[in-house]
This record gives C-alpha cells, structure tokens and sequence, in this order.
C-alpha cells in the first residue's frame, strides 16, 4: 500500500464478473492506488474504464503480480490453479472467484455476512463461494442463528449470467430469433434457454447430484461449520438475463415464528426483506439485478411442520454472487489490518 491507496489487479478483467468488479470498487470507493487488468492474450490492448479513467488490458503471466497488494482472480479454476502461487509469491492477497481452492481445508470459504472470522486463516488466498452458496448463506445464516437449521430444502432458478456473457448474449440472441421466427442456435447451453428451463448443466455425479449441487451442499456445510448438516439442493437454469433466486425450505431445532422470521431479517446485514402479502410482492430477480443485498420474502410457516419455514430469495448473481462478495473479502482484509 502507498499513501493514495492499495495495488490491484484484476485477472479476468474482460469478464461478466471482472467488469462488475470494477463497477463495484467505483461504488465502493475502494482505495485504489494503481490498478493493473489482466486477461488472455486476445484481450491485451483492449481498454476499459475505471473511475473515468480508461486502463489498457494487460496479459496474464507470473511477472505482472509485481507489486500488487490485492489480485481478485475471475477467470475460471484452470488459471487460478495456473497463476494464484505466483501472486502469492509476490506478496498479493488473492481473492479467487473459481472453484479451484473452496473445499481446501486451508482456504478460507467466506461470505462476510456469515464467516468473516474465517479470514484470519489466510495464506495469501481467500476463496468466493458459489454463486448460489453465497447468496443462500446470506438469506439463512440469522434464521439458522436464531431457530438452529437442521435440514435444508433449496431449489435454485439461475439465470444466465451465471454462465457468462456469452449465455447471457445467448439468451437475448435466441429471444430475437423466436420473435423473428428463426432458427434456434445453441452454443453455450446444451438446451434452448429461451422460453425453456431445464436441470443445471454440469455434470452428475455417483450421488445423483450435479456440480452445481454438489457444490451448494459442501459449501454451505464449510461456511457455516457444519460438516453433516443435511442440504436437499436442486439446480436449474431459468431463462432470465441476470440474478439467481432460490425457493428454501428450512428444518429447524426450535419451533420457527414468522413474525420472528421477518424480524430477524429485517435487521440482517446484506438482507433486504421483501415480503408484501397485501401487493403480492416478494423478491424477483428483476428487482435484485444491480443490487448488493439479497432480496428475501415469501416468508411462511410450513403448515404440517412447526419446525419448519419456506421462504423466497433473489440475488444478482454477478455481485453478491461474485463481484460484491470478493471485494467485500478485501474490504474486510483491509479493516483487520487497520
């Protein structure tokens, strides 16, 4: 760090979540002193801005962490595993958007609403959860707090930015071509995502459960530091431009009360309680597009259990999901060396 701030790179900076990241620490008035962009070779030259400013895409090797104090890394597990030493090595913080490191007893899995006292465990790497595992976290850990959850019941509905800007460029192409009545074509998704929905495109594994699930069960379980805690996941793809919801059903030791519930809620931090019985109006993913906070509503007792509550969440999939997460991490960092 210097006077005017703190040195960061941003790898995978020409990304759906690379760019949100920008978009977040100009939100955030994150104290950048330098900033380096870095990407593949076919992104090198291209500009983007950054607090009116406009900064040349650099490429990605070992020497370009130099210097660097923070690295968010989103450019997908492979050059994680490729490049996430070689910044440690020179003495960045890496906060890393992939899959490579979650599940690493040594790694912290944090969301900050939840387990920030994780961070202290670091090594030079903090890792982001799931998209879906961080935005649940955020909905469910007050309410596991408050009742004790033993048992959780999630269905996702996961938009397309969850795979990308080109599934989310997909969606729109295939929405034009239905109204034009053209030809369907399929590039990123194995299915048609327009006007369809179907069953998270990852493979399943021996369990019977996707990646995608798979994933939501054991981070949740690493998060929360309950490694037996019961999760029933089911992951879909939606056929919405941006912003995952979840449809949640929780057991739980003490007998729930709604009004309780929405208390709890109401005064939770990255929650935004959504939950108008009179308007009908409860979390949509339009509504949580570009918004830090998880909306959360349709809150209700399950009426054959009174251990047990169903409630509604949506997340923009790309912040609190993504970007927001990772530079809330470094924000976090940050106030534990003040």
């Amino acid at each position: 760090m210097n006077k005017n701030g703190y040195n960061v790179a941003v790898v995978g900076a020409t990304g759906a979540v690379g760019v949100e990241i920008l978009r977040v620490m100009e939100r955030r008035k994150f104290p950048v002193a330098n900033l380096k962009l870095l990407a593949s070779a076919r992104s090198v030259g291209k500009k983007l801005d950054f607090n009116g400013k406009d900064y040349a895409v650099e490429e990605l090797n070992a020497a370009a962490f130099a210097g660097i104090d923070y690295a968010f890394f989103s450019a997908g597990a492979t050059r994680s595993r490729e490049f996430v030493d070689a910044a440690i090595k020179a003495g960045a913080v890496v906060v890393d958007n992939s899959s490579a490191f979650r599940m690493k007893e040594d790694v912290p899995l944090v969301v900050p609403e939840v387990n920030p006292q994780d961070l202290q465990n670091n090594k030079g790497v903090v890792a982001n959860p799931n998209c879906c595992a961080a935005i649940l976290a955020v909905a469910i850990w007050p309410l596991h707090k408050e009742f004790g959850i033993k048992r959780i019941v999630v269905s996702t509905y996961q938009s397309a930015s969850g795979a990308g800007a080109q599934a989310m460029a997909e969606l729109e192409d295939q929405v034009k071509s239905h109204v034009e009545k053209r030809k369907i074509e399929k590039k990123v998704f194995p299915h048609q995502i327009a006007f369809n929905l179907f069953s998270h495109n990852t493979k399943v594994a021996a369990n019977g459960y996707n990646e995608e699930e798979n994933k939501l069960i054991e981070e949740i379980r690493k998060m929360f530091h309950e490694p037996n805690l019961p999760i029933v996941p089911t992951c879909i793809r939606v056929p919405v431009l941006r912003a995952h919801s979840e449809s949640v059903v929780i057991e739980t030791e003490k007998p729930v009360d709604v009004e309780k519930a929405r208390q709890v809620l109401a005064k939770s931090p990255g929650v935004k309680l959504v939950d108008n019985v009179e308007q009908n109006h409860f979390p949509m993913p339009l509504e949580a597009t570009g918004d830090l906070d998880v909306l959360v509503g349709r809150i209700r007792k399950d009426l054959a259990n009174d251990h047990s509550l169903a409630l509604f969440v949506s997340g923009d999939q790309l912040l609190k999901g993504a970007a927001w997460n990772a530079v809330q991490i470094a924000e976090e960092l940050i106030k534990a060396k003040a």
